[in-house]
């Protein structure tokens, strides 16, 4: 009785041994499976992912700045005189002639959002033409690195782009008839400086100044909030950028 005893504990002792090195590999194995999530993206994930960001951010940019009253109704891009024509502005106000001034300025805003979206090929090849070291210096860079790179590589191709059309639509929504009848009444106004603004280079610098000023709202979306990061690749390479410090 005593060694069936003895038999059975040790066949008991030995299954529960089994049983525990049984289960190591299986625990191993799920604790390398939850490394690998946090695994850092390649560089080709990395490439990828800020391309695809870079292209959703400026598309929504041009194509809002677009739509009507993308320019005219968005405080924060909304053109209005040049500084240097404050005066006329406010001369003209104080004299009843606020709708020729209103006029102006709803028209050279029109003439912006006919512009926008042209901006958009210009930024898709910026884009395309990107180098790895130019994708990671803007990951991993200020959260306005995206926009900086644009405003650096861009410019001079939207000026290009841009002021041709704007020229066109000043004319179009008669913004250079108006514009032409402000400075004609606020001339004849007696001891003012006369001023002599090129009102297509204004407005071309000003609709490009706004574009990038709605990029950098896009760029800090995608770069703070998780729900902008709409697939499983800009999660990967924005969270590692989160991980970095940035």
């Amino acid at each position: 009785m005593y060694k069936l005893k003895a038999i059975t504990s040790f066949i008991a002792g030995s299954l529960i041994l089994l049983s525990c090195e049984s289960f190591t590999p299986i625990t191993g194995a799920m604790g390398q499976g939850s490394t690998t999530v946090d695994t850092a993206p390649s560089t080709s994930e990395i490439n990828t992912g800020l391309k695809a960001a870079l292209e959703k951010a400026t598309d929504i940019s041009a194509k809002k700045l677009g739509s009507k009253d993308g320019y005219l109704n968005n405080l924060d891009v909304k053109i209005l005189f040049p500084e240097e024509a404050k005066n006329i502005e406010s001369t003209l106000r104080s004299i009843g002639l606020g709708s020729m001034v209103d006029q102006v300025i709803t028209s050279v805003n029109r003439a912006a959002e006919d512009a926008a979206t042209s901006a958009i090929p210009i930024f898709t090849t910026a884009i395309k033409q990107m180098t790895i070291t130019d994708v990671k210096n803007i990951l991993l860079g200020d959260k306005n690195a995206a926009t900086t790179y644009f405003s650096t590589t861009t410019s001079p191709l939207l000026t290009t782009e841009f002021s041709p059309i704007i020229d066109s639509s000043l004319k179009k929504t008669d913004a250079t008839k108006y514009w032409s009848d402000v400075m004609t009444r606020y001339n004849k106004v007696p001891f003012v400086k006369k001023v002599d603004t090129d009102l297509t280079a204004y407005v071309t610098k000003k609709a490009i100044d706004g574009l990038f000023v709605e990029i950098a709202k896009e760029e800090l979306k995608i770069r703070a909030n998780i729900s902008e990061r709409t697939s499983p690749i800009l999660q990967k390479v924005f969270g590692y950028a989160e991980k970095e410090g940035k």
